[in-house]
């Protein structure tokens, strides 16, 4: 007589929900509603930034006479004659072209001047890099209209000859601007720089160094290759400052017609009445160039702002 036993159950034994579980799910709901909490916020606060922005940009498409007559909240009236005007009355090209003869040299300036104090501070480790940091951001923590007085008598004391200043001075000529915005933005330049090239492999700059490289082919053809992420994060928001700046050029420039592009919208401003639509219009037309800049540049943007947040 034989004897048979019993087949063993191999199957999985159920999972009854336990404390533990019922943790994990409650810290998971609570995650998902702190998420959409976080979210709703955000897209709350965007939509409060844009706003403005969007509502510019659809009165610039209406015409004013329309909108004095049915209201802003009505619908209607769109014309393009507010961009043909404001291009033409504001004269905006040569104010344009004078804002890229300030913006275009300074920021090539701080570039270049910036990488190679960044590249001197991360290649050779001196007992003062701190504090000549601590200098070079000290110019970028000072109110800069704390320094008009003194800017504009050292201006107008230091002489240039005709053939670059009209005035015979570094004031009223685009060489004051160029330097005044050299000097107060190549500190953060250094700043931003320097800490990017100290995470530069040292071996690179060693085998540059066995191959015969100096100084100065290991900052143009090994280091500045390696840092053009940061230099294009720094030139979108270098260009933006300067192209944007109104204060420097309305307290070192006297000459109406070598005013930069900003100043450009007081002449769409009369003295009893102004066009809120055609200034809307203006007012984009002179806010695209940055537009399309930060486009061109948007992914090196990103890379620059993110450059270090992955070990």
């Amino acid at each position: 007589m034989t004897m048979t036993t019993p087949l063993a159950d191999h199957s999985a034994p159920v999972e009854r929900p336990g404390p533990r579980n019922k943790a994990a799910v409650a810290n998971r709901r609570r995650l998902s509603t702190a998420h959409a909490a976080m979210y709703f916020l955000l897209t709350t606060l965007a939509l409060l930034w844009i706003f403005p922005l969007l509502w510019a940009l659809y009165n610039s498409f209406r015409d004013y006479d329309y909108v004095l007559t049915h209201g802003y909240l009505s619908v209607g009236g769109f014309t393009l004659s507010n961009y043909t005007e404001s291009w033409q009355v504001g004269g905006i090209p040569h104010y344009f072209f004078n804002s890229m003869l300030i913006t275009i040299p300074a920021v090539l300036l701080i570039l270049f001047i910036g990488s190679m104090a960044a590249f001197v501070l991360a290649r050779f480790p001196w007992k003062f890099n701190v504090i000549m940091l601590a200098v070079f951001i000290a110019g970028n923590l000072l109110p800069q209209q704390t320094l008009l007085t003194p800017l504009f008598r050292l201006y107008n004391a230091i002489p240039l000859p005709y053939w670059m200043s009209s005035s015979g001075s570094l004031y009223d000529s685009y060489w004051g601007l160029i330097l005044v915005h050299v000097a107060f933005q190549t500190g953060f330049c250094v700043f931003v720089l320097s800490n990017y090239m100290k995470t530069v492999p040292p071996e690179l700059l060693e085998a540059a160094t066995v191959d015969g490289a100096g100084l100065f082919r290991q900052y143009w053809q090994v280091v500045l290759p390696l840092c053009r992420p940061a230099l294009a994060a720094l030139a979108t928001l270098m260009i933006t400052w300067i192209y944007n700046d109104f204060f420097w050029a309305l307290a070192l420039m006297v000459s109406g017609d070598k005013l930069p592009v900003t100043t450009a919208l007081q002449n769409l401003q009369g003295s009893f009445f102004t066009d809120t639509n055609l200034l809307a219009a203006g007012s984009v037309l002179v806010a695209l160039p940055t537009v399309l800049v930060f486009v061109a540049l948007q992914r090196h943007f990103v890379s620059g702002l993110t450059m270090g947040a992955n070990k």
